[in-house]
């Protein structure tokens, strides 16, 4: 923890620094237009470096045209990802010609691709800072060099056990907001790039997790989301192991925060443990998202899953005996090297059994540098387009049937923006379910009553309610 410490001090150290070069160079603060790709964890960092950005002194302006400070945060799960990076570099290449000042900045999964970061090197010298997923805290020391060079700075780790804590962030919500709870996965799903960009597991301390949100609640924050790319295998990495049930009980005990919710969770790894924990604490959502990817255990082997449909089906029904009012929602994969008509029949049929709110449905999409790039028995284009359309169907029947079940209902909906339709605020249930109402702006970022009054499929139109004094 000590050189933790210090570190998230030689960062801060760095800001201040930056803070003054800013101003001694351009006697104006910074234009930033920070941009973000990718998942949810991705989102959170997002949030930190641009809270270290606006330490410094930076401003957000909306447009790259009119941004002194250009950056992005990549991904790279799919590979037309990096192609729209690619093609985004030419448009910023164009405006930098004209204003050479400008300082474009890439980090994040994508940059920990060591072909990436050679093209970037050879084809795009003009993009000043460049680094990865494992020193995103190096930003405001990385930053510093850049403001007394010209030369491109390319600073990549392949790995870190540091987690460093206390750094400053600009959240999008002053009343909820993301905590990680762990970095990195070791499942090595056959399909996926994360862990080769993400690294290994690390989870952090039971304590600093709790101190953070609970400065979090002091500042006004009163839903956390736990994030991790295996929420469920939290802890397995600490000196002294502590399972993510257990982090979950002290979460609830935390005065003054009410909901919890976490993502992603990885069936194998759900226990017995876990789901009492989601039944017994009160603040936990009942809302859980379980990846099932396909139904086919023939497939769920070939995707290195290690899980298989009955032992996925049996986690759904034990769900819903603990939680009978859960919402369950679900990633599905459609046409998975090798994958049969019998095999997506099986996932059709996990669509049906399991009742989902919502399941996201995606197109298997070839990644290089992943085991099931290689393997033979591609599925033909037609073919996965005819299967996926009538996955689509299923799921959107499904989904409207189970998510109307709250129909009538009077729910808790944290209220979170207003619609673009002025005087219509938009808020979630503790199911995750998005509700339109009208209301006043000053209802944002509070829970209040809201009658359900029709579902929409995925979202309902209510009515707010009169609180009961």
């Amino acid at each position: 923890m000590d050189k933790q410490n210090q570190e998230a001090k030689l960062q801060l150290s760095y800001i201040e620094k930056c803070a003054s070069l800013i101003m001694e160079k351009y006697n104006r603060p910074l234009r930033l237009r920070i941009q973000n790709e990718g998942c949810q964890m991705n989102s959170l960092q997002t949030e930190t470096v641009a809270g270290m950005a606006l330490r410094m002194g930076c401003v957000r302006v909306e447009k790259e045209e009119d941004a002194d400070l250009v950056i992005y945060n990549t991904c790279t799960v799919r590979e037309n990802a990096n192609q729209k990076i690619y093609g985004h570099l030419g448009f910023l290449k164009s405006i930098k010609k004209k204003r050479p000042d400008m300082k474009i900045v890439l980090f994040g999964c994508m940059m920990q691709e060591a072909h990436v970061v050679e093209k970037i090197r050879s084809d795009y010298p003009f993009v000043d800072l460049v680094f990865g997923t494992h020193n995103i805290h190096k930003f405001p020391e990385l930053f510093y060099h850049v403001l007394m060079t010209d030369s491109q700075i390319i600073d990549i780790w392949q790995d870190s056990s540091e987690i460093v804590e206390g750094l400053p962030a600009d959240r999008k919500y002053s009343f909820k907001t993301g905590v990680n709870i762990m970095f990195g996965c070791n499942n090595f799903c056959s399909y996926c790039i994360v862990p080769y960009v993400r690294g290994r597991e690390k989870s952090r301390e039971p304590q600093a997790i709790i101190r953070e949100i609970e400065e979090l609640v002091q500042e006004g924050v009163t839903e956390v989301m736990l994030l991790g790319q295996n929420v469920n295998s939290y802890g397995k990495t600490l000196d002294t192991p502590v399972t993510f049930a257990d982090l979950l009980r002290q979460v609830d005990k935390i005065p003054g925060l009410r909901r919890i919710r976490f993502m992603t969770s990885h069936p194998k790894d759900l226990s017995d443990d876990l789901i009492r924990a989601m039944a017994e604490c009160k603040k936990v959502c009942h809302h859980l998202h379980l990846p099932v990817q396909s139904g086919s255990s023939r497939i769920l082997k070939q995707m290195n899953r290690r899980y298989d449909k009955d032992h996925y089906l049996t986690l759904v029904q034990k769900i819903r005996e603990a939680i009978p009012d859960i919402s369950l929602t679900t990633d599905i994969i459609v046409g998975f090297p090798g994958e049969t008509e019998e095999d997506f029949l099986e996932t059709m049929d996990v669509v049906e059994k399991s009742d989902y709110d919502t399941a996201f449905t995606f197109i298997y999409s070839k990644r290089t540098g992943t085991p099931a790039a290689k393997m033979e028995d591609q599925v033909p284009a037609d073919v996965i387009k005819d299967r996926f359309d009538r996955l689509l169907r299923l799921v959107q029947e499904k989904g409207r049937q189970n998510s109307c079940r709250f129909t009538g209902m009077v729910q808790e909906v944290l209220v979170e923006d207003e619609n673009r339709e002025p005087g219509v605020l938009t808020g979630r249930t503790e199911h995750n379910l998005l509700v339109h109402f009208k209301g006043p702006r000053e209802l944002i970022g509070q829970y209040v009553p809201v009658k359900l009054d029709s579902c929409k499929g995925f979202y309902y139109f209510g009515s707010l309610q009169q609180e009961e004094k």
